[in-house]
């Protein structure tokens, strides 16, 4: 695998010659664009049809597992997946508005290839059939190397306000757009929700510790689960076993810590997150790190009794899914991103 920095000078060097289009209009209201990365064709839109007025990029990096940007229901039509959460309207009064289609994935997915979890596979009868690409390209610095590569793109268009570019992530996403702030010099803000700087696997190593605090489970089952998570870690931390099951190579690429990338960035970082997400347990600790380095870049949103999707929490603890908040969650952050 390649360090960022030999990627990015890959990027540089060769996606002058990368071929790039616009494909058309989607769902009325998005533009689909292709641009090519060696052999990988990317698909990514902007909320938007017109491009009379220059503005700024805003950026945004979706979650893991490959879920389509548009879904194509009979009955429904053509509609949008990750954007349908946020209030575009408003956003792309300020903005274009950006989000690229996970790798191996088609843009627009209809009911024949989704899985009850709405991700494009090959076989609905098969929960996990995903295409065979798509977990080898399911890696960190691939999805740093596609989005280096769109806004490669973007930043040659005559309506695209370079003095800006605004990139933000959820979940795995985060990940992603924090290490693009971090190697690409272009981006001037960064926006980090569902973040856990201490990467994928940790989680369920304090999760194990929290069922036994609360006494679901004991203390010796907690050691076992924990001892079990170290064990498999430790398996997939070798190349040979990636190359085997490569369903273990995201988690390998997407468990590293990024504290240290987190505080060594002197741009405007904006962290957000559900109080009741375990992910968003380490963000209390955070600021501790940029005060010992006398840095104030940093602004940290807890939403309080949200979960990892920004959904409000029953008292059983399942989301409700039809009072999402993720509108003012991004509101908030946009309002930010123009001070």
């Amino acid at each position: 695998m390649k360090s960022f920095t030999s990627t990015l000078i890959f990027i540089i060097t060769s996606s002058f010659y990368s071929h790039s289009q616009k494909i058309g209009v989607v769902a009325n209201d998005y533009t689909h664009f292709q641009t090519t990365l060696k052999k990988d064709t990317i698909d990514f839109v902007i909320a938007d049809t017109s491009f009379t007025v220059k503005k700024p990029i805003l950026l945004f990096c979706q979650g893991s597992l490959p879920m389509p940007l548009f879904f194509d229901f009979p009955e429904q039509g053509t509609m949008p997946v990750t954007l349908s959460n946020f209030d575009v309207e408003s956003m792309k009064r300020k903005y274009h508005v950006v989000v690229i289609s996970m790798p191996k994935t088609p843009l627009i997915v209809g009911p024949d290839h989704l899985n009850k979890s709405h991700c494009y596979v090959t076989d609905t009868t098969k929960e996990y059939s995903f295409h065979p690409d798509f977990l080898p390209a399911d890696f960190l610095e691939n999805y740093v190397n596609r989005a280096n590569a769109v806004i490669h793109f973007l930043s040659k268009q005559k309506w695209i306000n370079t003095e800006q570019l605004v990139v933000a992530g959820h979940s795995q996403g985060s990940h992603v757009a924090l290490e693009l702030a971090a190697h690409n010099k272009k981006v001037t803000q960064v926006g980090l929700f569902g973040f856990n700087p201490l990467g994928r696997i940790d989680q369920y190593i304090r999760k194990a510790r929290k069922d036994a605090e609360a006494g679901e489970i004991t203390w010796v089952e907690a050691d076992s689960i924990q001892n079990g998570i170290y064990d498999w870690y430790k398996d997939i931390q070798k190349e040979d076993t990636t190359k085997i099951k490569t369903y273990n190579f995201p988690w390998n690429s997407f468990s590293k810590s990024q504290v240290s990338t987190l505080v060594e960035l002197n741009i405007p970082i904006y962290i957000a997150y559900g109080s009741e997400d375990i992910n968003g347990d380490f963000c209390d600790i955070i600021p501790l790190y940029f005060i010992e380095k006398k840095k104030t870049n940093l602004t940290l949103k807890r939403f309080p009794n949200l979960e990892h999707n920004f959904f409000p929490i029953k008292e059983d603890g399942s989301p409700v899914y039809e009072k999402g908040e993720w509108k003012e969650v991004m509101n908030a952050f946009v309002e930010w991103s123009l001070l």
